[in-house]
């Protein structure tokens, strides 16, 4: 990326951290052993693996052997509904790492209302004496908004408690991806009252590929990849060293600056907003302002193609998003979007603006500019047309 580029697509990738590179390298080349090994080099290697798997635990509140490595996120949300036989319970704006695995599945997709928050009572209305698995992400994507899943840990307990006062020895898992979130919320597996959760090192300034599913201790699963037997049976294949070595970093990274990182890019977003509000009073900012990640700005022009809102940025080298990325690049409307029902002209008039590490606030004033010439050319351009 050009230090003349101004990217606001934090949301789909975040450039890895030199300082995240610099712990890694050594696993590239010197210290390349493979840790199943039996001699003191690969030993090392694997003690080494373990520690770095135990420093990412820790930044959840779990414990290193708790968690299974993966090859991204969509891997781990896979492992996560693997061993599912009965229903599952999703919500209409998930990721469609998570929509699609359900829908080949006995499922229900439950809605989320105009803010993008999906509501106790839906969860409670969708679950069925077979429901087995329940997944609702930590914060969605597009929107940039927290789901409430504390209280939608209690409702799921509330309804083994029923099942298990009627005999029902059905069991029901809640699993979140935590992928978008992670890194900006302190993410606590007990407080979160999860039963699996799936994280994502290339959302927080670590190397992609590279993801996690944390189980709690009394869960079971049937692995997707089989073979020798890594990761405690559940993904099978020699261990990506460097990739975790990374993660543990990039965790490290994340935990460290969480809090007045959210405070500059909260700030950075306010401004940001209220500078594109100001000139066009007919946007709509879409999503929760009160249960937001700090970095996500969702904004609408009603009536303009946001597609060649994109393309005239771009050539001027700055870097945004219609939606989340495995939709723009189908050329599909977001499905989120439209599982909020709104109309077309606001679904087609919107830009997904995320806020990172690099964003300053000379970036946020350039790119208010550059988007406001970009819409107002837009609008004269429709109205010639008429």
């Amino acid at each position: 990326m050009s230090i003349d580029t101004i990217y606001l697509d934090y949301a789909a990738a975040t450039p890895i951290d030199e300082r995240v590179v610099a712990v890694m390298q050594p696993y590239f080349a010197t210290e390349f052993y493979n840790p199943s090994s039996p001699y003191r080099q690969a030993v090392e290697v694997r003690r080494d693996y373990e520690a770095a798997k135990q420093q990412i635990a820790m930044t959840i509140g779990a414990k290193g052997d708790e968690l299974i490595m993966t090859a991204g996120a969509t891997e781990s949300i896979n492992l996560a509904f693997n061993h599912v036989k009965g229903h599952v319970v999703t919500s209409e704006i998930e990721h469609p790492a998570v929509i699609e695995v359900a829908k080949l599945r006995d499922h229900t997709l439950v809605g989320a209302n105009e803010q993008g928050r999906i509501s106790l009572e839906s969860i409670e209305a969708a679950l069925r004496p077979d429901t087995e698995l329940v997944s609702i992400g930590l914060a969605n994507s597009e929107l940039g908004t927290i789901q409430p899943l504390r209280k939608i840990a209690e409702v799921i307990e509330r309804e083994r408690q029923k099942r298990a006062e009627q005999g029902n020895m059905t069991p029901l898992l809640f699993h979140s991806d935590a992928s978008q979130g992670f890194g900006q919320i302190d993410v606590n597996t007990a407080r979160l009252g999860v039963d699996m959760l799936t994280l994502n090192a290339a959302k927080i300034y670590g190397p992609k590929q590279v993801g996690l599913l944390w189980l709690k201790p009394s869960v079971h699963l049937t692995p997707t990849v089989v073979g020798g037997g890594q990761e405690r049976g559940l993904r099978s294949g020699t261990e990506n060293v460097a990739g975790t070595i990374g993660f543990a970093m990039a965790a490290k990274l994340a935990a460290k600056s969480r809090t007045s990182e959210n405070e500059r890019l909260s700030s950075l977003r306010g401004k940001l907003e209220a500078l594109l509000v100001e000139q066009f009073p007919q946007a709509v900012v879409t999503g929760s302002k009160k249960h937001r990640l700090p970095g996500h700005l969702h904004i609408s022009f009603p009536g303009i193609d946001a597609e060649r809102i994109i393309f005239m940025l771009e050539n001027q080298n700055i870097l945004v998003a219609t939606g989340s990325a495995c939709s723009a690049n189908k050329g599909t409307a977001s499905h989120v979007l439209r599982a909020l029902a709104l109309g077309e002209e606001i679904i087609n008039g919107s830009l997904r603006l995320t806020l990172g590490r690099n964003t300053s606030e000379s970036h946020v004033r350039t790119a208010a500019e550059e988007i406001t010439k970009a819409v107002r050319a837009e609008y004269q351009r429709m109205e010639q047309a008429v």
